[in-house]
């Protein structure tokens, strides 16, 4: 059970920045000769921040901090009452008045500082009230909205709150956060087409700083009046000057613009290919099962007589990752050919599996998602006619690696994929061979590796794998092929 103190401490964000790195970071905005006249840190705990910026920006006239916990805010005033510069307000960031605040400051503004790297599903599972109203702020639609895509950082929503105090401003933000909460804000920034002068990240070390295995960054930005700059220059750590240019492209983010441009003419917005995900059920106790001999055992550990009519091969992603694909033990029941099939004629075609679903309904009926409301009982998602083909081309989804597999049937029968996986599926097995050597060609390699964010949880995505132009991309091996001959 968490006990109240680390509940309080994961609730509100509270790890406090380094001394150390609080200083690194002043540096760094020095050397980017930044010269606040008022300075905020709208989360700023012990006022290490406010400490460091103190002693690195002395024309600062005014450096304000606002923080919940009111025994930091003691602490704080104790310690830097003699700095009439330096004042603390008590406040939740979610119930403050920021707009009035800033809107005293027509100068200057800098608001530094490190937002707490906690999701919003993780602040539900410990029973927290320290979230945003909750809105669709992401703008997500259809199951996106409903299933995980929906899930955010509070510091994404945080800093979100903080571009849009400072847009038509001479104004920068410097805020340490998640490196793919750095992305998605210049999504964001992007998407609404707000002011932009210039964006950078500089790598951290959170493991050394937060002990926390993330890609973390200082997240950089400058605003005025007028700019509209949606690129970002990404560095390595704070010390070096050496970095790549991330930025869009057909609005699209493109890890490296240099490295995109050059195998730019494969892009297709329309390319015709439509990658698909493997099936969703989020049942797996139910669905899935071993085959040991002629029984299936279900994640329950019961041995269950069902017929094979509506059982297929089941290939997981780690299986696609580690290129276990020439057989396996592992079954999936797929109850629709379709999306919003009838399952009604389950029980009169495969009676012993009609049971086995009605014994286990209790279990089919509570899952949680939204997208098996109103669908009919037993659905699943990820379903259609590409599931079924003989010969597919899959890829992990959340391993760091561009590696195609080539998959057949397995005992006559079209493999499953779970929905970590992303797949081409055909009818002809030349013309799946023919595309698994384009997908492997130095070309497409070079291409997706242009656009795919290895330090994301899923980094591979159906939006990077679906804009390669493959008829394109034969054409040019066929000339190529033809020019050595």
């Amino acid at each position: 059970m968490i006990s109240n103190a680390h509940k309080a401490k994961v609730e509100y964000g509270d790890f406090q920045t380094p001394p150390e790195l609080a200083e690194m970071v002043c540096r760094k905005l020095i050397e980017l000769e930044v010269n606040p006249k008022f300075i905020i840190e709208p989360t700023c705990g012990v006022g290490n921040f406010i400490e460091a910026a103190a002693n690195s920006f002395p024309s600062a006239s005014q450096i304000i901090g606002v923080e919940i916990n009111q025994s930091y805010l003691t602490e704080f005033r104790a310690k830097y009452q003699q700095d009439e510069r330096c004042e603390v307000k008590h406040g939740d960031f979610f119930d403050f008045d920021w707009t009035s605040l800033i809107n005293q400051f027509n100068q200057r503004v800098l608001v530094l500082g490190n937002f707490p790297w906690v999701t919003n599903s993780q602040q539900g599972t410990i029973g927290s009230e320290n979230l945003p109203k909750k809105t669709n702020f992401q703008k997500h639609a259809g199951l996106d909205a409903l299933t995980g895509k929906s899930n955010f950082d509070i510091s994404e929503w945080m800093l979100i709150k903080a571009i849009h105090w400072l847009q038509n401003r001479d104004a920068t933000l410097a805020m340490l956060c998640k490196t793919s909460v750095a992305r998605k804000l210049l999504n964001y920034i992007h998407s609404n087409k707000l002011n932009l002068a210039s964006c950078a990240t500089y790598k951290i070390d959170a493991k050394k700083y937060f002990d926390a295995n993330v890609d973390a960054c200082l997240l950089f930005c400058q605003f005025d009046s007028s700019s509209q700059n949606y690129f970002c220059d990404v560095f390595s750590s704070l010390e070096t000057s050496e970095c790549h240019r991330i930025g869009y492209q057909n609005n699209l983010l493109i890890k490296d613009i240099d490295s995109f441009n050059k195998l730019s003419n494969l892009y297709a917005v329309k390319s015709g290919t439509k990658w698909r995900s493997g099936v969703k059920h989020d049942c797996s106790n139910v669905m899935e099962f071993r085959k040991i001999d002629n029984l299936f055992v279900n994640g329950f550990g019961e041995a269950v007589e069902l017929e094979e009519t509506y059982l297929f091969p089941l290939f997981k992603g780690s299986d696609v990752a580690q290129n276990r694909i020439n057989a396996t033990n592992r079954y999936i029941l797929v109850t629709q050919r379709f999306i919003g099939e009838s399952t009604e004629s389950i029980r009169h075609i495969a009676p012993k599996t009609g049971r086995y679903l009605e014994d286990n309904a209790q279990y089919l009926d509570n899952r949680k998602s939204k997208i098996y409301q109103q669908n009919p009982r037993f659905s699943v998602f990820g379903v259609g006619d590409y599931s079924f083909k003989p010969w597919k081309i899959a890829i992990c989804g959340l391993y760091k690696k561009l590696e195609f597999r080539f998959i057949g049937e397995i005992a006559s029968k079209p493999v499953i994929f779970d929905d970590t996986v992303y797949f081409l599926s055909f009818e002809n097995e030349g013309v799946a061979r023919k595309t698994f050597e384009l997908l492997n060609s130095p070309a497409a390699i070079s291409f997706y590796s242009s656009m795919v964010f290895w330090d994301e949880k899923r980094p591979i995505k159906s939006s990077i794998l679906n804009c390669l132009n493959l008829a394109l991309l034969a054409d040019l091996e066929y000339l190529t092929a033809d020019a050595r001959r």
